[in-house]
């Protein structure tokens, strides 16, 4: 399949299974009693709780597994009952029936956990505590600028790691997002290309994370870094040639293959069908 293939048929998936925040975490709560004696089962479930737990405690998550039910996850139901209740007990068929209706709805949720971390906390890349912990090491106190911050996880998580950045965000969709109105650091209100002119003297490293897909915003600051008389670390996370950037970005990005790159990646792993990741950018 090749790439725009993928992104239309992403879209359409994601349009289908919106998942909405009501009632989304008790329901999974439920489901985490429901699926109590099958570890591989609650473990996925487990760390999306968690996840959510420590996002309203304001701090920023852990790394997620692949938060997709195994091929064989009937099977191991199936086998599992057989061993608990003998043939034709009714109380078995009923525990079957309850658990393998359960599954198409616990599957969608886990697949679109993504969703839900933005419609609630506005936070479409996720951004864990660990991963923060390796970017902070690579800046090493080298001042930052993070474009298109949005409620600011990022720099947040590099605050907290005693990183100087500077935050910035356009703000331009806090008109059509409720999430956006709930910054979890100081942002400052403006473009890309802008904040570059305002700090492009006072920064050495510069962060963009999850540029709007098909908006050549990204491509436009990619040459005002080139065109600057000085080299910047840029550090950019997205999915090449997919949900995130322009495609005028992934056409012209010179991509830095290097240990430190392998380093970045180590706590940032993709968890659905996004396949985002960390690069360095010339």
């Amino acid at each position: 399949m090749n790439p725009k293939q993928k992104k239309k048929l992403l879209k359409k998936a994601r349009q289908q299974h919106t998942i909405r925040p009501s009632g989304y975490i008790e329901t999974l709560q439920r489901y985490n009693v429901l699926f109590n004696d099958f570890p591989t089962i609650k473990v996925l479930i487990n760390n999306a709780l968690q996840a959510d737990r420590l996002l309203k405690q304001g701090l920023l998550p852990q790394t997620l597994p692949e938060m997709l039910l195994p091929d064989d996850t009937q099977d191991v139901i199936f086998k599992a009952l057989n061993q608990q209740y003998p043939a034709g007990d009714s109380a078995g068929d009923q525990r079957w029936n309850q658990l393998s209706d359960a599954l198409p709805d616990l599957d969608t949720k886990l697949r679109n956990f993504r969703d839900y971390l933005e419609e609630t906390y506005g936070m479409w890349a996720y951004i864990s505590a660990p991963f923060v912990k390796d970017l902070a090491d690579f800046i090493d106190g080298r001042p930052t600028l993070e474009v298109m911050a949005g409620n600011g996880y990022v720099s947040k998580g590099l605050r907290d790691n005693h990183q100087m950045v500077y935050a910035t965000d356009s703000l331009d969709w806090k008109k059509e997002n409720q999430t956006g109105r709930h910054p979890v650091t100081e942002v400052e209100q403006l473009s890309a290309s802008d904040a570059f002119t305002k700090y492009q003297d006072q920064v050495e490293v510069i962060v963009m994370v999850w540029s709007p897909d098909g908006l050549e915003i990204d491509w436009q600051l990619l040459q005002q870094i080139r065109a600057a008389k000085k080299d910047y670390d840029f550090i950019v996370i997205g999915e090449q040639n997919g949900a995130t950037d322009s495609k005028a970005f992934w056409q012209n990005a010179e991509l830095i293959n290097s240990p430190a790159v392998t380093q970045l990646n180590r706590h940032f792993q993709s968890f659905d069908l996004i396949h985002d990741q960390v690069f360095l950018v010339k």
